[in-house]
């Protein structure tokens, strides 16, 4: 089994943050493709097939594996960074749009975390990414963009990103919240996590909002995000197709006219 490099880390920035990892030498850090923004000298760039955690014996499990990282959006490959010289090197990795990167300590979270399925940023080489598929019928039938997950495994140093600000709710045993599908970050093993229809004929079709909540039941740990890439994406698209809507302006039509944009 290959062991867990302990990676050193510095977070920067306010809305769009990176990662910088300190690397000794001979330790690698992960990442998705695209994540990468710096690096010092001597450190090596390889891609690899996997995450380069070797749970998966022989050809066929790795492709089986490959093939379930699909699943997620994510490639077949990702980028190793390793630290070839003699001293400490570093690496940094980027937020792709406005939020916050969360680092998890694997170790100190039961081994486990699962989280939305594009969340995953960076991690220390021998941390698994994986493909969590939610069993329960509820889930299976109406969770969307919940049903398919990211597990993250090992004991490690990884970090994901979310959407606007993120914050942690820590659920006793037996308490329960329930949440937008599309809000949820990240939740330790031990959560139970479900889907619930919402309910009531004018919340279907008047409310606005999902059809389905997420429910999660502790005891465990619960990341939550404000804005979801979905959200922000479904926004810019209203606003760069639709029609300007000058709530509040007495000009109304005639504003638009005077900026050009017709009637």
């Amino acid at each position: 089994m290959t062991r867990v490099h302990d990676i050193d880390y510095k977070i920067y920035g306010e809305e769009m943050q990176y990662v910088e990892i300190e690397l000794d030498p001979q330790e690698t850090a992960v990442a998705e493709s695209g994540a990468f923004m710096l690096m010092d000298e001597n450190i090596q760039m390889e891609t690899i097939f996997g995450d380069g955690s070797n749970q998966q014996k022989g050809i066929l499990g790795k492709l089986m594996s490959a093939g379930k990282r699909m699943l997620t959006g994510e490639s077949l490959f990702m980028t190793a960074f390793t630290n070839i010289s003699h001293d400490k090197r570093k690496v940094s990795f980027a937020s792709p749009y406005p939020g916050k990167i969360i680092p998890l300590d694997l170790n100190q979270l039961g081994g486990k975390i699962v989280a939305q399925k594009d969340a995953f940023l960076c991690a220390a080489k021998g941390v698994s990414i994986g493909i969590e598929f939610q069993r329960k019928l509820g889930t299976g039938l109406f969770g969307g963009e919940g049903f398919i997950m990211q597990k993250l495994e090992g004991e490690g140093l990884a970090f994901v990103h979310a959407g606007g600000h993120v914050f942690e709710r820590e659920l006793q045993a037996g308490e329960m919240i329930k949440i937008d599908t599309g809000c949820l970050v990240a939740y330790t093993k031990t959560i139970d996590y479900d889907i619930q229809f919402v309910g009531g004929i004018k919340n279907t079709i008047f409310g606005g909002e999902g059809l389905f909540f997420a429910t999660l039941r502790g005891p465990g740990k619960v990341w939550i995000q404000t804005l979801p890439i979905s959200r922000l994406a479904g926004r810019i698209l209203q606003y760069g197709t639709g029609r300007r809507k000058e709530e509040g302006s007495i000009l109304g039509r005639f504003g638009n006219v005077i900026d050009g944009d017709g009637w």
